[in-house]
C-alpha cells in the first residue's frame, strides 16, 4: 500500500511539475505579447466568470470531482455508468442555459465585474475587448463541468495521469494560438488597431485548450461503459442524490473562496493595467506556495485528524506549533525575498518584446506586496485544517464572510493609499485578521495554547529573514549594472539565503534540525 501510495504521489507529483512548467511558459508568451495592455486588462476581466467555473468545477478537487470520486469508487462498473451520465445529463442542461447566459448578458456582466472601464477610452476599449472575450469563453461553463466529472471518474478507477497533465492542454494551445498569430501579425500583434483580433485569439486559444481537456477524456471513459450521448434524467436514483448531497454544499464553500477576487477586480477596473498586473504577479506567488505548502502541511493534516480527542490536545498542540514554525521558516524569508528583490524577478521572467521596464515596474511592487503576507496565508491555512480536524467547519466559514466585507473596506483604503499595490495589500490584511482571530478562537477551543513562546520564535525568524533580505538587496543594488539580471538575482538571493540559514540555525529552534531534516530526506540519495 505504502509502495502505491508513493507511486500515485509521484505520478501526481510529475504530472503537475510539468503542468507548472507549461503554465509558466503560456504566460510568458502572454506577457510578451499583450503585456500588461488592453488585452490582458481584458482577459483579467473576461476570464472572471469562465475562469471562476473551471476552476470551481473543473478542477482537480473541486467539489464535481470530490463528488462523483466519492460515489463512483463505490460503485460497480454498470451502476457508475447510470449515475454518471444522469449527472451530466442535468449538469448539461443547467450549465447549457447559463453559458447562453453569459453570451446574452455578456455586456452587462463587464460592466458588473469591472465597472470602472467606462471612465476612459483605453478603458471603454478594454471593455469591448472584454466583451468579445467573454463571449468567446462562454463555452467554457458547460465543459468546466464535463472536464469535472470526467477528472473524478478517471480518479474513481485509479486513472490519476490524465486528470493531472490536464492543464497541459490549455497551456499548448495558448502557445500555438500566439503563436500562429504571431507568424500572421507580427509586432502589429500588441498595436492598438488589432487589439480586439489579439483578445479574441487569446480567447480562443483558451476555448480550445477546454475542448482539448474534454476530448482526451472520452476514450478511456468509453471503455468504462459511459456514453456522452445518453440522455438520463432520473435525479431521484439513489446514487445521484449521494452526488448532490457532496456536491452542492461543497460547490456553495468553494465558492465564497472566489468573492474576494471579484470584489479586488472591481477596485482594479478604476487602475490601468491593474488587472493584468495582478495575474502576472499572483502567478510567481502561487507556484512557490503550492509546492511548499505540500511539502510542509501534507503530513501534518492526518495528524491533525487523529489528535482531535481531547485528551490527545496537548501533542495536537505540539503538532501545531511545529506545522506553524515550520511554515514560518519557510514563508517569511520567502515572502522577504520575494519583496526586496521583485523586481529583477519580474523582470527575469516576464520583461520581452511588449512587456517593457514600466510593466516590470508595476507587476514588481504587486509582487512585493505580496510577498508581505505570504506567511499568514498559509498559516492561515494551517488553523483552518486543525478546526476542520476538530469537527468545527463552521468557524472558518463564518470568518471567511466576514471576511469579504473586510477585504472591500481595505481594498478601498489601500488602493488610495498605494494604487494596485494596495490590492495585494488589503489581500495580506484580511488573511492577517483572519488568522490572529481562528488562532484566538483556538487559543479558548484548545483550553490555552502557549502563544507567549511561540511569538518569540516567530520573532527570531521575522528578524533574522529581514537581516538577510537587507543582504540580498544590498548586493542587488551594489551589482545591479555589473552583473546583469539573471546572475545579480543569482548571487543576491544566494548570499542572502546563506545568511539566514546560517544564521537561523545560530537560534535555538527545534524545528530548524526538522525543516532540515525533511529537505535533505528529499536530495537525490537520501532516505
Amino acid at each position: 500500500m505504502t509502495r502505491s501510495l508513493t507511486r500515485i504521489a509521484g505520478v501526481v507529483a510529475g504530472a503537475t511539475f510539468l503542468s507548472k512548467i507549461l503554465g509558466l511558459l503560456r504566460e510568458q508568451a502572454i506577457a510578451a505579447a499583450f503585456g500588461v495592455g488592453v488585452v490582458a486588462d481584458a482577459y483579467s476581466y473576461a476570464y472572471v466568470i469562465p475562469g471562476f467555473l473551471l476552476i470551481l468545477l473543473g478542477g482537480i478537487n473541486g467539489p464535481f470531482h470530490s463528488a462523483i470520486v466519492s460515489v463512483v469508487s463505490k460503485s460497480e462498473e454498470r451502476e457508475a455508468a447510470v449515475i454518471v451520465e444522469t449527472v451530466l445529463t442535468w449538469v448539461t442542461v443547467f450549465l447549457a442555459v447559463l453559458m447562453v447566459g453569459m453570451v446574452v448578458a455578456a455586456e452587462l456582466l463587464i460592466q458588473l465585474v469591472a465597472p470602472g472601464l467606462g471612465q476612459t477610452e483605453t478603458g471603454q476599449l478594454t471593455q469591448t475587448i472584454a466583451v468579445a472575450q467573454l463571449r468567446i469563453l462562454a463555452p467554457l461553463a458547460v465543459l468546466a463541468g464535463w472536464i469535472g466529472i470526467g477528472f473524478g471518474v478517471l480518479t474513481a478507477r485509479n486513472q490519476y495521469w490524465l486528470p493531472s497533465v490536464s492543464p497541459m492542454f490549455s497551456s499548448v494551445s495558448v502557445l500555438l494560438g500566439l503563436g500562429v498569430a504571431w507568424l500572421w501579425l507580427g509586432q502589429r500583434l500588441w498595436q492598438p488597431e488589432f487589439a480586439l483580433i489579439g483578445g479574441q485569439v487569446l480567447a480562443g486559444s483558451i476555448l480550445g485548450g477546454g475542448v482539448a481537456q474534454w476530448l482526451v477524456q472520452l476514450p478511456p471513459q468509453a471503455k468504462m461503459g459511459i456514453c456522452w450521448g445518453r440522455w438520463r434524467w432520473n435525479w431521484r436514483h439513489p446514487g445521484v442524490q449521494s452526488v448532490l448531497n457532496v456536491l452542492l454544499p461543497a460547490t456553495f464553500a468553494s465558492g465564497m473562496l472566489h468573492i474576494n477576487v471579484y470584489v479586488d477586480l472591481q477596485f482594479a477596473s478604476y487602475l490601468p493595467q491593474a488587472a493584468a498586473a495582478l495575474g502576472y504577479a499572483n502567478l510567481l506567488v502561487q507556484a512557490p506556495l503550492g509546492i511548499l505548502s505540500n511539502m510542509i502541511l501534507v503530513p501534518y493534516l492526518p495528524l491533525f485528524s487523529r489528535l482531535a480527542d481531547p485528551q490527545d490536545w496537548p501533542e495536537l498542540t505540539q503538532r501545531l506549533r511545529q506545522s506553524l514554525v515550520l511554515v514560518a521558516l519557510v514563508m517569511v524569508p520567502l515572502g522577504v525575498f520575494l519583496a526586496v528583490l521583485s523586481l529583477p524577478i519580474v523582470r527575469l521572467v516576464y520583461e520581452r518584446y511588449a512587456f517593457d521596464a514600466e510593466a516590470s515596474r508595476l507587476v514588481g511592487g504587486i509582487l512585493a506586496a505580496y510577498g508581505v503576507g505570504m506567511f499568514v496565508y498559509l498559516a492561515r491555512d494551517v488553523l483552518v485544517r486543525v478546526f476542520y480536524a476538530l469537527g468545527d467547519g463552521d468557524t472558518p466559514f463564518r470568518l471567511s464572510v466576514l471576511g469579504i466585507g473586510l477585504n472591500a473596506g481595505l481594498d478601498w483604503v489601500c488602493v488610495r493609499a498605494w494604487g494596485a499595490p494596495g490590492l495585494a495589500l488589503a489581500t495580506a490584511g484580511v488573511n492577517l485578521v483572519t488568522f490572529v482571530s481562528l488562532f484566538v478562537l483556538l487559543h479558548y477551543k484548545l483550553q490555552g495554547l502557549p502563544w507567549r513562546s511561540w511569538l518569540a520564535v516567530f520573532v527570531q525568524i521575522m528578524l533574522v529573514s529581514g537581516v538577510a533580505g537587507a543582504v540580498a538587496w544590498g548586493l542587488w543594488r551594489w551589482g545591479e549594472g555589473v552583473w546583469g539580471t539573471f546572475l545579480g538575482l543569482l548571487v543576491a538571493g544566494g548570499i542572502g539565503l546563506l545568511v539566514f540559514v546560517g544564521a537561523i540555525l545560530m537560534c535555538p529552534i527545534p524545528e530548524t534540525v526538522l525543516l532540515t531534516a525533511k529537505i535533505l530526506s528529499r536530495w537525490p540519495g537520501r532516505r
